[in-house]
């Protein structure tokens, strides 16, 4: 089993193996209310303490489960188990949509459950690393996608090494470790209509290939792309299926509930003293409309406006402070009363 992460891998990026473990083994468990007298006898230094590690817990606030994560987690976990004695050819999803639409959410919380899993069951190797996670740089070639492989797992790379070397030496220690599940985000920075885009496409495949785990991918609106395209877009399209993601909808009765039913969730996970439960269940339509529906966009929302409340006194969350916040400027664009208030009426000509 893996030791615990320690306090300093916060700080390293999701994309190093430090920074995967501490997510892997982060729990965010919200802070306890105090009752006003409790608060009035707090120190200035305590409750300057108590406040931010509310800060901090409404920074990240809770990783609601969506239907895009629970089908996302039920099919990676099958794929897992079908490949377990696949020698090549293995299976593998790609998960496509809009920015916002939880893609990395959902590809992020399948790793962490099944790392999780993995671990309560003791079948990791000692030091063993059952889950990666990189991201696919701009313009990337075939040696750029195994240094992203090398610098996750930390290892040396010495100028003389070319993609071959480093290739290898990424599958050798990913084997040892007992590696069954990569996850790779923003494949829409692979354009295999391009040679470089191709190449660095028949990388993965290589890897794929050549390391016993599941590949789950992810980008935006990857459909529109040239990856399922010609000869190599036809292997690609052999071997994955596709997950579309999309903005909640609200046009209907059952629709409306599932985005309730968030709303719910959120409200539910906040910390603040004098807000009124209900209160964003009473606002869903207008956060629907704020937002576009966007799960990112919503959590953005909520998160910065209990930061807010937190900060300036308030402890709760109305509909001015919701306005007050900025969203994305996709969110902001999509709205038009924020569009109006954004770029402002146009003067009329005489």
């Amino acid at each position: 089993m893996s030791q615990l992460a320690s306090p300093d891998d916060a700080g390293h990026p999701l994309t190093t193996k430090e920074g995967w473990a501490a997510f892997v083994d982060e729990l965010v468990a919200p802070p306890t209310p105090l009752a006003p007298a409790a608060l009035q006898r707090l120190t200035e230094t305590e409750r300057r303490d108590y406040d931010t590690a509310r800060e901090d817990y409404h920074a990240q606030l809770v990783i609601v489960s969506t239907p895009t994560i629970r089908h996302v987690t039920a099919t990676g976990r099958a794929r897992i188990q079908l490949n377990r004695r696949q020698h090549s050819a293995r299976r593998g999803l790609i998960v496509s949509g809009a920015a916002g639409t939880g893609k990395t959410t959902a590809i992020t919380q399948l790793g962490k459950n099944y790392e999780q899993l993995t671990r309560r069951r003791g079948e990791l190797p000692p030091g063993g690393l059952p889950v990666i996670y990189l991201t696919v740089p701009p313009a990337a070639t075939p040696k750029m996608l195994a240094v992203e492989f090398a610098r996750f797992l930390g290892l040396p790379l010495p100028a003389r090494l070319n993609q071959i070397d480093i290739t290898n030496r990424v599958c050798d220690l990913l084997t040892t470790l007992g590696c069954r599940l990569v996850l790779i985000d923003e494949l829409h920075n692979l354009d295999i209509g391009t040679r470089v885009g191709a190449e660095a496409s028949d990388q993965i495949k290589y890897l794929s290939e050549h390391l016993a785990a599941t590949f789950v991918l992810a980008g935006v609106d990857i459909e529109g792309t040239s990856l399922f395209a010609g000869r190599r877009g036809g292997q690609i399209a052999s071997r994955y299926s596709l997950i579309p993601t999309s903005p909640f909808r609200h046009a209907t009765a059952p629709e409306r509930d599932a985005w309730r039913a968030l709303v719910v969730t959120l409200e539910d996970a906040l910390r603040l003293h004098n807000h009124q439960p209900g209160t964003l269940l009473k606002l869903s339509p207008y956060l629907h409309e704020r937002t576009g529906g966007m799960i990112g966009s919503l959590s953005h929302l909520v998160r910065e406006a209990a930061l807010t409340a937190i900060l300036t006194g308030t402890e709760k969350i109305t509909r001015a402070g919701l306005d007050a916040v900025e969203l994305d400027e996709a969110a902001e664009q999509q709205n038009p009363t924020r569009r109006r208030k954004h770029r402002g009426t146009p003067k009329r000509t005489a």
